[in-house]
């Protein structure tokens, strides 16, 4: 038979745990690229995860370019990345390590700027994520949050209930009181 269609059982097992590690390297640097690179690709971030795909291609399978190799990192792949999201799931600290935690930008028409400067937001993206949500001055937004998945959430003074129980209504009651 072609060894170049059925590699040895030791083989395919260092496919599978070479494949598995890189998948750990490349998920541990993604997430450290930040929000803003996963949440909204630009042509370089593009750039970048194919010719990290095509780097990391030969440190998974080695030498074996057989088709069982590749049907083998392939499966490991979906299978880590089944793993990952079943523990994200269930493990709510295990999903901020892997996620991250959104974090705010602008709060009671105040921007954070070390918040900003942080999670690599210009002025520029903020400025059309408001325009997004048809907010023309970020003095009007009560909330814009950086959410987990890149995206910018904003919430107006207006979309607030008056009688609301929010931090907003009660920061300005504490501060009537002082």
């Amino acid at each position: 038979m072609n060894s170049a269609l059925l590699p040895t059982g030791h083989v395919l097992l260092q496919i599978a745990l070479r494949t598995g590690v890189i998948y750990l390297v490349v998920l541990i640097g993604v997430r450290l690229s930040g929000k803003r690179e996963v949440g909204q690709m630009t042509p370089f971030d593009l750039t970048l995860l194919l010719l990290l795909s095509n780097s990391v291609q030969n440190a998974m399978t080695g030498p074996d370019t057989s088709l069982v190799g590749g049907v083998v990192a392939a499966c490991t792949l979906l299978l880590m990345n089944y793993i990952v999201a079943d523990i994200s799931g269930a493990n709510r600290r295990f999903r901020k390590f892997i996620q991250g935690q959104p974090s705010l930008l602008i709060h009671d028409g105040t921007i954070i700027e070390a918040h900003m400067a942080k999670e690599h937001v210009s002025m520029d993206e903020l400025q059309r994520a408001l325009r997004e949500h048809g907010i023309s001055d970020y003095h009007q937004v009560a909330l814009a949050v950086l959410e987990v998945d890149g995206s910018i959430s904003c919430l107006k003074y207006d979309e607030i209930k008056p009688d609301a129980n929010t931090h907003l209504v009660r920061r300005r009651f504490i501060q009537k009181k002082q």
